[in-house]
């Protein structure tokens, strides 16, 4: 029996739940371009108002997966693991951890993302890098990651090509932020990707998708049933994005911020997320026996340069300049730097941190439609984090950019979407939850 695409459109947007012959035909629909972009898009939307149940998710999430071909990776020697985020503003905790994990003996078989919305993508941070591809076969993949512990790559052709069409139109049609879409885009490309073990950072906050942590915790249980249910042990922590978590945000910036970390000259918030995502990698790798054990080996890897030597043999195996390692003058560097002046002085109590990361966009370190180049020198580094004092005049944050006739808009909109108290402000939570398959354990 044939599926009508508006009968389904029409079944959703009533709040009915689809079958899973329409399901199937919707990501089949998407992968092969049967059906056009503007009814996906409104399916997609009917879907962001009235959600979908369990099984309906479970159901999409599958579906995507097997869209495509699904990466064997069984030739790997040990267990395989992979973190995803579910995205945020500053978020680098790949560039850190990926390498690091490897420098302690775990293989990291990593399929990431573009920049989606307010939020920045691995991959575009990556391809800053002169040389630096993130184009592999799966043979390619397969091999870097046996040889040198760690492999970062795009989506293939054929890996989970319903979600490729569905994730670049939600990134322009205001759907991304719907629990069953996120979900099963990212469990999709996980379970496509043949990882072993899965750690996911679901980030909650402004520069959220999911802004209330209720939301982000319902996220991460999602997606930690759906594996539970696919046969795959998925781990997931909830973190703050109450503020950039690195203090970089822009693509070549970003890179920059990582080196600094694995060199030893920077710190803060985003090294303790990654140490908290990478010592359960660790753990779910079998190379540590619990977390604790994990985070002490990937500060040895951290102190002893492993990590950095590591981030330099997977630069230079996807064909990258791993001088930048050594010389961040080998990056991609803006034109011009402007600081963004503090209008009174206090404290900084609040981000907008969606607010920041459009104006990084803006500037050029994003997308508004899926065809738009991206500029990977420019973006803005915070020189404030929430609770810390700042006197009038003072910089917030200093803007890299190109295009010098865009400060001044940026400049205003940085202004109003830092708040600034008289009154000290106690710095935002960095973990709040952590979700396994057996529940949830709040901090």
């Amino acid at each position: 029996m044939s599926v009508n695409v508006v009968d389904m459109i029409l079944k959703k947007k009533a709040g009915g739940a689809l079958s899973e012959e329409e399901i199937r035909a919707f990501a089949r629909g998407a992968a092969d371009g049967s059906i056009p972009d503007y009814q996906l898009a409104a399916l997609l939307m009917a879907i962001c108002f009235q959600g979908m149940d369990a099984r309906e998710t479970t159901q999409l999430t599958m579906e995507m997966m097997h869209s495509g071909g699904v990466v064997d990776l069984s030739a790997i020697d040990g267990v395989c693991v992979d973190k995803h985020s579910t995205g945020g503003v500053g978020d680098t905790t790949t560039l850190v951890l990926v390498p690091l994990a490897a420098a302690c003996g775990a293989k990291v078989a990593k399929i990431s993302g573009r920049g989606l919305g307010h939020t920045g993508g691995t991959l575009d941070k990556l391809e800053s890098i002169p040389g630096c591809s993130v184009e592999k076969t799966q043979e390619e993949f397969i091999a870097q990651v046996q040889e040198i512990g760690c492999a970062v790559i795009g989506q293939t052709h054929d890996l989970c090509p319903a979600d490729k069409a569905l994730y670049a139109l939600r990134d322009v049609t205001g759907t991304v932020n719907c629990v069953p879409l996120i979900a099963s885009s990212i469990v999709s490309k996980k379970l496509a990707s043949g990882a072993g073990a899965i750690v996911l950072d679901v980030k909650t906050g402004s520069g959220a998708l999911m802004q209330t942590l209720d939301e982000s915790i319902e996220l991460a249980k999602a997606m930690v049933d759906i594996g539970a249910q696919a046969g795959k042990p998925i781990h997931a922590l909830v973190t703050g994005m109450d503020q950039p978590l690195g203090t970089h945000v822009g693509n070549a910036l970003e890179v920059k911020e990582a080196i600094d970390i694995l060199a030893g000259r920077a710190g803060g918030d985003l090294l303790a997320v990654s140490l908290e995502l990478g010592s359960r990698m660790l753990v779910a790798a079998g190379v540590a026996k619990d977390v604790e054990a994990g985070k002490a080996k990937m500060r040895e890897a951290l102190e002893s340069g492993a990590g950095l030597n590591k981030l330099k043999e997977m630069i230079a195996a996807q064909g990258g300049d791993a001088r930048v390692c050594d010389d961040l003058a080998y990056l991609p560097h803006a034109a011009y730097k402007i600081d963004v002046p503090a209008k009174v002085g206090g404290y900084v109590a609040k981000m907008d941190t969606t607010a920041i990361g459009y104006v990084a966009q803006d500037l050029g370190a994003g997308r508004k439609k899926k065809t738009d180049a991206i500029d990977p020198a420019v973006g803005l580094i915070m020189q404030k984090r929430i609770g810390e004092r700042v006197e009038a005049g003072e910089a917030l944050a200093t803007l890299y950019l190109n295009k010098p006739e865009l400060a001044n808009d940026a400049i205003a909109r940085m202004q109003d979407a830092i708040a600034i108290s008289a009154e000290p402000v106690t710095p935002p939570t960095l973990v709040y939850a952590y979700v396994s398959p057996e529940g949830v354990v709040r901090a």
